[in-house]
């Protein structure tokens, strides 16, 4: 199911936020730092409804410096594994 995905996808980013003990105005802060013209609430609308593009999920981690990011095991709700 299409929400599943969007939810996995928006949890990964947020954890990724956390860890760094950001804020979502700092993230647009660091956007804006590589060009990148987000509002803070266009930032906290996509992340929370996780139906962003993976070009942004890339520019968040560019801004953010994620620098590695394991996938080992990713689950859906009908149990498979990925």
């Amino acid at each position: 199911m299409e929400s599943d995905w969007n939810a996995i996808a928006a949890n990964i980013l947020k954890a990724e936020i956390k860890r760094r003990g950001l804020t979502y105005d700092q993230l647009h802060e660091k956007l804006l730092a590589i060009g990148i013209n987000e509002t803070t609430n266009s930032i906290k609308v996509k992340i929370s409804r996780g139906a962003f593009q993976f070009a942004f999920f890339l520019q968040c981690a560019a801004a953010i410096g994620i620098k590695n990011l394991r996938l080992d095991e990713l689950t859906v709700d009908n149990g498979d594994v990925f």
